[in-house]
């Protein structure tokens, strides 16, 4: 009978047994007599000791001509090594090469500039460092989603073409939509997703959101991944509650399940340990006061550009909630301040460390009128609006809900230096490819 298929990760369970292996050898050294080859298997990595005479003579040559890359079936028995990362090593007994690249693997171990290997995006994500990012990236999906069905949220998807622009019409992407004119690429599902929490409640909604901003930053990307959550009878203060409750839940999971991952990209783990309620806040006003005395130019009324957040997150070793901003720098759906009518209801979570907004969230305006007002102001289609206006007519409620971009939350907690590395097949200005 054949040895049992396992995966790498499972192999501490099956020491002094025979198992098979199916993976790809990712680097390999000869000594001699010894073949030692570095196998990955999607799971995890593991290295795996061929010596001549334990196995045939064609399969020990065989193993000598395989370039890296080459997909291979082991068998071997898996013997325990403290040394190893695994804490195992596998004796191999035998082995079949699927197939043998026709050429040497173009990331080779020396060095690549970052469009080398962002033009070969679709072999770079096989490298340790790039699975423990995407590793990371679907925890911190995992615990989001975990978190709100644990506390009552339904997830409700909205479209991806839609007729109602949510965050501005500077950054959109237009399609033409059969007779119906033009369609855009939803910039956020949250105008959905009011719509949703007059029906249910506590709501969110997770998926891809399109920007066709020209911006070049190391922040931001065309398509990214927005989870929106939207709460029926919260005010400002509620939401940011619960984005303060969700961020500490994302870090402790992925401190709880990636440990290793963090380990391997050299995070300081004891930054994130910090993350821990409560977090840090500070008005608008008294933020650009704050920045200009620390050197900023930015004038009072601008919204925050990279290096404003940059500069301002290094004075926290926390996130840091900055509330209130002017109206006119915000979207139309804000609500506006009670007591001052230049600003809005509104907060950006600030992540620490230099990496800025992770979360932007408001309470949203529920009065029809002054709704209606600023939709004019904005000079936005109001037949477009025409079914979002409903919200405030039939049963209008206060209610508020937030975005949180899943790249800038595992930029950060991947302590990387730009984001393009935390989506599997990053979109930006100059990258539709592969």
């Amino acid at each position: 009978m054949s040895a049992p298929w396992v995966m790498i990760r499972d192999l501490p369970s099956w020491v002094d047994r025979e198992v098979t292996l199916k993976g790809w050898m990712y680097n390999k050294r000869s000594s001699g007599k010894i073949h030692f080859l570095q196998v990955r298997d999607g799971s995890g990595f593991i290295q795996a000791v061929m010596v001549k005479g334990e196995v045939p003579d064609e399969q020990f040559s065989a193993a000598k001509g395989l370039w890296l890359e080459a997909s291979i079936i082991l068998t071997g028995l898996v013997r325990k090594d403290d040394r190893a990362p695994s804490g195992v090593e596998l004796s191999v007994t035998g082995l079949e090469v699927v197939q043998n690249p026709v050429d040497e693997y173009p990331i080779a171990k020396k060095e690549h500039g970052i469009d080398f290997l962002l033009d070969h995006r679709h072999l770079w994500i096989r490298s340790a460092r790039q699975k423990a990012i995407l590793t990371v990236r679907e925890r911190v999906i995992w615990t989001c989603r975990e978190y709100l069905h644990n506390n009552g949220f339904l997830l409700v998807d909205s479209p991806l073409l839609t007729g109602a622009i949510g965050e501005g019409a500077d950054g959109l992407f237009e399609v033409e939509y059969f007779d119906l004119g033009k369609a855009y690429l939803a910039q956020t599902g949250q105008l959905y997703a009011e719509a949703a929490a007059a029906a249910f409640g506590k709501v969110y909604c997770f998926g891809p959101t399109f920007r066709a901003e020209k911006s070049k930053t190391r922040r931001h990307l065309t398509e990214f991944w927005m989870i929106e959550p939207e709460v029926a009878y919260a005010d400002h203060n509620d939401n940011m509650a619960l984005q303060e409750a969700l961020v500490c839940a994302v870090v402790k999971g992925v401190l709880d399940h990636c440990r290793k991952e963090l380990e391997l990209l050299e995070r300081d783990i004891s930054a994130l340990e910090r993350i821990t309620p409560p977090f840090y806040h500070i008005s608008y006003d008294d933020a650009v006061a704050l920045l200009q005395k620390l050197g900023s130019d930015i004038p009072y009324g601008d919204d925050f550009g990279g290096d404003d957040e940059t500069l301002l997150t290094k004075q926290f070793d926390k996130p840091v909630f900055v509330e209130c901003y002017p109206k006119k720098v915000k979207a139309f759906y804000m609500k506006q301040h009670p007591g001052r009518d230049d600003l809005v209801l509104c907060d950006d979570l600030l992540a620490p460390e230099g990496y800025g907004e992770i979360i932007g969230g408001s309470q949203r305006e529920d009065n029809l009128d002054l709704l209606l007002k600023r939709i004019r102001e904005e000079g936005l289609p109001e037949s477009s609006y025409a079914w979002y206006l409903d919200l405030r007519r039939y049963g209008s409620f206060p209610h508020s809900g937030f975005g949180m971009g899943i790249e800038r939350v595992v930029s950060w907690i991947c302590g990387l230096q730009h984001i393009r590395e935390a989506i599997p097949w990053p979109r930006t200005i100059y990258r539709l490819n592969p």
